[in-house]
């Protein structure tokens, strides 16, 4: 009896769109948290930069280059219960970095948390692209509330650390514990259509063909996003002479995540407008020139905070559009295209990040991450020139 309800209670339209953005929300608040405990990580455990970059690229590893895979997975398993319980360890796991007590404690919170959010990643999109008539939006929206709360828990976690202290910081999973048994309980579940293929669990042709270009255009991108919010803490406790728990550090990932998620929703209300291909290639063109100004401001000030919020945008304008192409050049492995470019070239780009630590010890923060930034121009052009290709074929 339970299971022939469940069709009729299911959530559809905008009221699924809003439980999944709510749960992405939850769910990248978690698995993004690192970089604003990375000044008390080096300090609590003695770590170099070195160090603290293979930190970041152990979550990129789990939580995002394995979202190709699992992707592939939730293709097979059905995305409701991928989704739900993706997001109950990543929610759980990784609220408990705070009160880790050894480096190897920690090491095993951050992988497998963030395989926790790997599996979450796939089935939440692809079931957020069916919400609505206007994909790109719809993704958007999902991407928004992904940056919203990957922006709004630094500032929530400071606060109680400076407040309270950090035996406390593991109470917030209770959230993300309710929003997937909400996910599990209320979405619809996953019909594959009669006479489909059984998805592969590694689709060669994906990573070769078109998917593969707009993933490798992605993983440039997001070398930029990540090297930027990494960094940003460590250079303004190091550069710019910030305690490691300043509320600007805070204020700076919250402006750059609320940004961010700004970004996602305007690029597919403009897309009609203006065009998807000059929306991908102009805003990869000139978030670096933006984000390099960054550097030069004083921190706080109005000015600052504009940059980074235009950089930001910029930077993160074409993510929604590169997940729906990605999605429609591979119908019958949506999971699969999806984490591909969800999470697949975020976690290479953090993997990527130990060699960005490596620079930034060998010539310092500043000079690293103006040479992130500049990823962003060869991403511009290998993602306009897919982009264009498959524009022609499908109007031919």
């Amino acid at each position: 009896m339970a299971v022939a309800l469940r069709p009729r209670a299911a959530l559809v339209g905008v009221p699924l769109a809003a439980l999944i953005t709510a749960a992405h929300l939850a769910n990248d608040a978690f698995s993004n948290i690192l970089p604003v405990y990375l000044p008390t990580l080096q300090q609590r455990f003695g770590l170099g930069e070195v160090a603290l970059a293979s930190l970041v690229a152990v979550i990129s590893l789990s939580a995002n280059v394995l979202q190709a895979f699992m992707g592939a997975l939730t293709d097979r398993w059905g995305r409701r219960r991928a989704a739900a319980l993706g997001l109950l360890l990543s929610s759980v796991l990784m609220s408990f970095i705070a009160v880790a007590p050894t480096v190897w404690a920690l090491v095993a919170m951050l992988a497998i948390g963030g395989l926790g959010s790997a599996t979450f990643h796939p089935g939440a999109v692809a079931m957020m692209r069916d919400t609505g008539p206007r994909k790109s939006l719809a993704v958007g929206v999902f991407a928004a509330g992904g940056a919203f709360g990957s922006a709004v828990m630094p500032v929530i976690v400071l606060f109680i650390l400076r407040s309270y202290g950090p035996q406390y910081v593991p109470w917030l999973a209770l959230v993300g514990v309710a929003l997937a048994a909400a996910l599990f309980l209320w979405s619809p579940p996953s019909v594959r259509p009669t006479g489909a293929q059984r998805p592969k669990v590694f689709d060669l042709a994906l990573f070769v063909g078109p998917v593969g270009l707009l993933s490798l255009a992605g993983i440039m991108r997001a070398t930029a996003f990540v090297s930027f919010g990494s960094a940003m803490p460590l250079y303004l406790v190091h550069v710019r002479g910030f305690a490691p728990d300043a509320a600007v550090i805070g204020a700076t990932l919250a402006t750059y995540g609320i940004a961010s998620a700004t970004a996602g929703m305007l690029s597919g209300l403009l897309e009609p407008r203006i065009g998807r291909v000059r929306l991908v290639v102009g805003s990869m063109l000139l978030a670096a020139p933006v984000l390099a100004l960054v550097l030069s401001l004083t921190p706080g000030s109005l000015a600052y905070f504009a940059a980074i919020a235009a950089g930001a945008m910029l930077t993160n304008a074409s993510v929604p559009l590169l997940v729906v192409s990605a999605q429609d050049l591979a119908p019958h492995a949506v999971g699969t295209a999806s984490g591909m470019l969800m999470g697949f070239t975020w976690g290479i780009a953090g993997v990527a990040y130990i060699g960005f630590g490596a620079v930034q010890a060998w010539l310092g923060l500043v000079p690293a991450l103006i040479a992130s930034f500049a990823f962003l121009w060869p991403a511009a052009a290998l993602a306009g020139g897919v982009l264009v290709r498959q524009r022609a074929r499908w109007s031919g």
